[in-house]
């Protein structure tokens, strides 16, 4: 079997070639598992391509495959890998995932995708592109390889396929999960004997599902809010670090009934998965209650303060104020800035804020701050929430009430609401009476820990993350719901960019956390990315045309001619060889490939090759033919 070696991934994969199995995809309504050609058919999917051995009577298996690619039946042919010491084949989709360095520009990578014949799949970013071979490609792992030799190629690695193990997640099977439509969206409430829009809900089964876990016990989430009950059942096991401004000491205040609202908040977004009640968002991060809300500048610098210095990574804030006779000062915007900024040993706390409930054209002054991420709501229909602020800075939205209410945990001294022409006080919105210390809840104080929840499972996914990008991965992964003209650039005054989907959100992170974390590598230093105005320095040479034939060392791309001359002038110097520059035009500029000696034989520019790297100049063996 042959040996491949490549990257993948954190580590090298070292892949050895099938010597029975390959890859076949079938022509439409074709039937590839019965042509004469295949022998058995093992699998019937993997990367899009069924898993056959082959008839070969005789021929050798590369033989056999490039016959059967001919076939009129065949769209597709490819061999099939082993990772060495592993049972389980690999597929190479045909896609190849690459990352430019930093400044290599759009002209510089198609030269590189052009070289190696690649089409452009997708391009993810200024510097991303998922590329796939086609026909005069070389075969996608070859292709890999030599990506990965380049100076221009930050990272290169193929799409690989290959059956996965099957853990499956255990949901939790608290009494209420049936009622939190909140997390998945059946289309109907069965105590309430309800009918709800389905899949009108922020997507936390499917997140736990693609995390395969509830969250991590490494994130804290800490709810800032008054009549928080750290003895109920769903909250007590997981108290870290709790404060209260009131007592400055770690005894929270509880038992006053006009003081509540933290324990719903606080269950929505983290209530123990334990098999009774009701299940958080993320329940298995920690929690941090912090009691005691207060409008002064000592509470706001002290709370936000002690958040940040205690580990909290999400900070949840159902509360502020629209009366314009108290916006925020300087020292308050501070406060939460500062927190934003420092917590989380620099990569800032990612801070929550309600919108507010007043129904007004602008948002609780709080929640205004640059720095959070302002949460209006929505309903159980994936309506607008009358109730819910509007606002430029509305981030996005999240399930509660507006036509059915969410579940939620109530303190022990929670007297319920008043919600009958009568008076009576009860805890359920259509009176029945069900059993366990929960109410309904609602309003944005209701889907403010919803989404602080959201950010823990984003963080659980991505630990390296900072505030911002947290925020920036919710607001474009959001799912945009209600009437479409309610979006100017993406963005509604009602649901920010959409409604928070959780799943989208830590798909991003996980993404984000295997594709681009990082330090940024430098250059390499014989590549002058800096641009050089014409005419400057003193340069000496002589020009002849080249045939276009023999090899040489391509080290590098260039779009200024400046560059082009220092680099030319530093290589000849160093390794006493002629300099050859291929001038192109692509998209209407100028590009200029420099590659280093002319060879018969591409042996000896292989021995330049390795005598350059050992200088620290990167570059591959590039054949000259074909090159005008």
């Amino acid at each position: 079997m042959s040996d491949y070696k490549i990257k993948s991934g954190k580590g090298m994969l070292v892949l050895q070639k099938s010597t029975s199995l390959v890859g076949l995809k079938g022509k439409k309504k074709a039937d590839i598992s019965k042509a004469a050609f295949v022998r058995q058919e093992l699998l019937p999917n993997l990367g899009g391509f069924k898993v056959v051995s082959l008839q070969k009577n005789g021929a050798t298996l590369d033989d056999k495959l490039d016959e059967v690619r001919q076939d009129e039946q065949v769209e597709l042919g490819t061999h099939v890998y082993f990772a060495e010491g592993s049972k389980k084949p690999l597929v190479p989709t045909g896609e190849v995932f690459i990352i430019f360095q930093p400044d290599v520009d759009e002209s510089e990578q198609m030269l590189v995708l052009d070289e190696y014949k690649l089409a452009i799949v997708e391009r993810r970013s200024a510097d991303q592109v998922t590329a796939k071979v086609t026909k005069d490609s070389p075969n996608p792992i070859k292709v890999a390889q030599a990506l990965q030799q380049i100076s221009m190629v930050k990272f290169a690695e193929p799409d690989l396929d290959m059956l996965l193990e099957e853990y499956d997640l255990t949901l939790p099977n608290d009494t209420f999960m049936a009622d939190e439509w909140h997390l998945k969206n059946d289309g109907f409430i069965p105590s309430g004997q309800y009918t709800t829009k389905k899949g009108a809900d922020a997507k936390i089964v499917d997140a736990w599902q693609r995390l395969n876990n509830l969250g991590s016990t490494d994130v804290v989430l800490a709810v800032i809010d008054n009549g928080i009950d750290i003895s109920h059942p769903d909250l007590k096991p997981k108290v870290y670090r709790p404060w209260d401004l009131w007592t400055q000491s770690d005894r929270i205040t509880d038992g006053d009934p006009g003081f509540t609202h933290g324990t719903p908040c606080s269950s929505l977004a983290i209530a123990a998965a334990n098999g009774q009640g009701m299940v958080g968002v993320a329940p298995n991060a920690k929690f941090m209650p912090v009691s005691g809300t207060s409008f002064s500048v000592a509470a706001t610098e002290q709370m936000f303060d002690y958040c940040a210095k205690n580990g909290a990574d999400v900070i949840s804030c159902s509360w502020g104020t629209t009366d314009t006779r108290y916006t925020l000062n300087s020292l308050k915007e501070e406060a939460i800035a500062k927190a934003a900024r420092e917590g989380r040993k620099g990569k800032g706390s990612v801070i929550c804020f309600a919108a507010g409930n007043e129904g007004v054209d602008y948002v609780n002054f709080y929640a205004a701050h640059p720095d959070v991420i302002c949460v209006a709501a929505c309903d159980s229909k994936d309506r607008y929430a009358s109730y819910s602020n509007q606002g430029a800075e509305v981030s996005v939205c999240a399930p509660s009430n507006g036509d059915w209410p969410l579940l939620a945990a109530r303190a022990w001294w929670d007297a319920g609401t008043t919600i009958r022409g009568d008076g009576a006080f009860l805890f359920w919105a259509d009176g029945v009476n069900r059993v366990g210390p929960y109410k309904h809840f609602g309003g944005t104080s209701g889907s403010t820990p919803i989404v602080a929840g959201v950010c823990a499972l984003v963080l659980s996914a991505n630990p390296n993350l900072t505030a911002k990008e947290v925020k920036d991965i919710l607001q474009k992964t959001a799912d945009k719901i209600g009437d479409p003209s309610e979006y100017i650039n993406g963005h509604s005054r009602k649901f920010g960019y959409g409604r928070v989907n959780a799943d989208k959100a830590v798909a991003e992170a996980i993404r984000r956390k295997d594709g681009t974390t990082g330090s940024t590598p430098k250059p390499p230093a014989t590549e002058v990315t800096a641009p050089v105005v014409s005419g400057e320095g003193l340069f000496r040479f002589s020009v002849e045309r080249q045939p276009s034939q023999g090899f040489s060392v391509q080290m590098g791309v260039f779009a200024e001619y400046g560059n082009v001359l220092i680099a030319a002038e530093k290589l000849e110097r160093m390794f006493a060889q002629p300099i050859v520059v291929n001038i192109n035009q692509l998209n209407g500029k100028t590009v200029y490939k420099v590659l280093v000696g002319i060879f018969d034989k591409s042996a000896d520019a292989t021995t330049l090759l390795k005598a350059m790297k050992a200088q620290g100049v990167d570059g591959f063996v590039r054949d000259l033919k074909g090159l005008a």
